[in-house]
Order: structure tokens, then C-alpha cells, then sequence
């Protein structure tokens, strides 16, 4: 195990873990530096089990298609051996003293193995399940938690699901079961006893924006109340634009970050501060984040980064 003395965002020192191994299956993500200019994003340092990558579904903006860009597979989906996935894994689990949530969703969609004779979840909640000081986290766009529904029990288990309005997701999230699949799921993994997150990212300004992000969250509260809700809007890494077949959102790009392009600062502020206010006012909900957003919009909506609490992180 490497290790390294870290501090977090929000002041509390982290755990100064950094990789086990070489690397490969579990690492911190440390790609954002600690914010200093207004154009800085903020990203907590999560940490990453990487037991597969690529993802089955194609959406026009996703980030894997400049990552990957240089792999035979591009991104198809391909798991790696889960015999060290499981020696990473248990060796982090017995050796990291520091309460941590492992991210399985960064580079791959955390149920794309599920149609699979071995399910990923099958394979790799047990392993959590015998101790109760971590946590994993898993991050999709998939619809097939038939097997979570089976997993008993699921203490230590997070699951967050991506969503977008359905207009935005029908035009761009091509491949990507349908929103009201997708809420239908979390609904009944909610149900069920998980603990179940929502991130709507990235967000995009399209005609009658506003209408259809808040019929969004109305779908998402008529079914069920998530536990948080991380919001995000339109980026892109130029590697990103570079891979991607369809480049037609690339219009709604122009301003720059340290984390590419983003949507016009003003822009950005209306739709988060539109959904912000409809979650409070109206649903009393108030566990909100923002993801790889600048400093300087954490400060126009009022928000403390340092007392973040997103996706990814406790």
C-alpha cells in the first residue's frame, strides 16, 4: 500500500492513502488540485476500484471516449481479472483504517457486467459485506438491478444513479434505458433498503430548459426521496470533443475551466440555482452538490465547498 499525508477539501484531514499495488484497481483520484483560481473545479479526491472499463452505452459527451481513445477496444466494455480485484480489494479493506466509499462508477458503468454469468454486484458486495468500515459505491445508467434486489445484505453499499431530463437524455444518452426506467430502478432499490444517490449531469441548456429539468425533479420526488442529488452541467476535456462521433452539444460550450469547456458562467448559475430553489421550496431537501464545478460557482450560489458532500464521498 502507497500512502501519502493529504489534506481534503473540506479541511478534515484524509486518509493519506493513496494506491494499492501498482495501481491498476484501486487509487485515489487526485486529478483536481486544491482550487486557488475563480475558474478552478472542485472535485473531493474519491477513490477509484477500477475492475473494469468502457461502458456499454453511448452517449455523446461521455468523457471515456477521450480517455480511451488510444485502447483497441475504445469503450467497450472490458472486465479485468477479478482474481486481483478481489486481492486489491480485501487487502484495502484490512489495511485502510480511514473510513472510505470505493467508487466502481469512474471509468465504467457499475452494472454493465450484470447480464453477465458471474454479476459484478454478486461478486463484489459479499466482500464488503464482511466488514462494516467501507463502503462501495456504485455509479450507473442501467436499469438491471435485478440481481441487487437478490443481495442480502446490502449495508454497505451505495448506489447512485445518473439522470438527465428526457428530452436532453433521448437526443444525447443514446443506448441508456429511458429516465423513467432509470427512477423506477432507483425507486426500488430505495425500496428495497439501499441507500440510493442521484446525480443529474450533466445538465444542458436546451430550448425550455428550466420546464424540463424541474418536471424532472418531480418525476424523480413522485417516486421516491434519494439520499442526495449531485448536480452538474455541460463539460467537455478537449480529448473528449475529440472522440466523439456526435458533436452537436459542443455549441452550448464557451467558457473555459481547468476541466475543459464549460457552459456560460451566467447560464450554469440559472439552472442550478432553478433546481436548488425548487428542491428546497418545494420538497424540503437540502443534501446538494455540485460536481467539477468552479469556485467562483460554488460562491455565487452561496454553497461551502469545504463542507462538501457529493456523489463520490461520505
Amino acid at each position: 500500500m502507497i500512502i501519502e499525508e493529504k489534506q481534503s477539501l473540506n479541511n478534515i484531514e484524509s486518509s493519506p492513502f493513496l494506491k494499492i499495488g501498482d495501481g491498476s484497481i484501486i487509487t485515489r483520484f487526485d486529478k483536481t488540485p486544491p482550487p486557488i483560481r475563480s475558474t478552478d473545479v472542485i472535485c473531493p479526491h474519491f477513490i477509484e476500484l477500477k475492475w473494469a472499463y468502457g461502458c456499454p452505452f453511448d452517449c455523446a459527451w461521455c468523457y471515456l471516449k477521450g480517455t480511451f481513445r488510444f485502447q483497441p477496444t475504445k469503450t467497450k466494455p472490458v472486465i479485468k481479472d477479478l482474481a486481483k480485484v478481489e486481492l486489491h480489494t480485501r487487502r484495502f479493506l484490512e489495511e485502510v483504517t480511514t473510513p472510505e466509499i470505493l467508487n466502481t462508477g469512474e471509468i465504467a458503468d457499475s452494472l454493465m457486467a450484470e447480464g453477465l454469468d458471474q454479476p459484478f454486484s454478486k461478486f463484489i458486495i459479499p466482500i464488503f459485506e464482511e466488514q462494516n468500515r467501507h463502503k462501495v459505491l456504485f455509479v450507473t445508467k442501467s436499469d438491471n438491478i435485478k440481481h441487487l434486489l437478490e443481495i442480502t445484505p446490502h449495508n454497505q453499499v451505495l448506489v447512485s444513479f445518473s439522470l438527465n431530463a428526457n428530452d436532453v437524455a433521448a437526443r444525447w444518452e443514446k443506448g441508456a434505458p429511458p429516465i423513467e426506467k432509470r427512477i423506477k430502478a432507483a425507486q426500488q432499490l430505495s425500496e428495497a433498503g439501499y441507500e440510493v444517490r442521484i446525480r443529474i449531469d450533466p445538465m444542458v441548456p436546451v430550448d425550455n430548459w428550466a420546464k424540463h429539468y424541474t418536471q424532472l425533479i418531480e418525476q424523480i420526488f413522485t417516486n421516491f426521496t434519494p439520499s442526495r442529488i449531485t448536480l452538474g452541467s455541460l463539460r467537455g476535456l478537449q480529448t473528449t470533443v475529440n472522440g466523439s462521433t456526435d458533436r452537436s452539444w459542443v455549441e452550448y460550450l464557451q467558457e473555459k475551466s481547468n476541466w475543459g469547456k464549460k457552459i456560460d458562467f451566467k447560464t450554469r448559475n440559472n439552472m442550478y440555482s432553478t433546481v436548488i430553489q425548487q428542491l428546497k421550496e418545494k420538497f424540503n431537501f437540502n443534501e446538494i452538490a455540485l460536481c467539477k464545478e468552479t469556485l467562483a460557482m460554488w460562491g455565487r450560489l452561496g454553497m461551502d465547498y469545504r463542507k462538501i458532500k457529493c456523489n463520490c464521498i461520505w
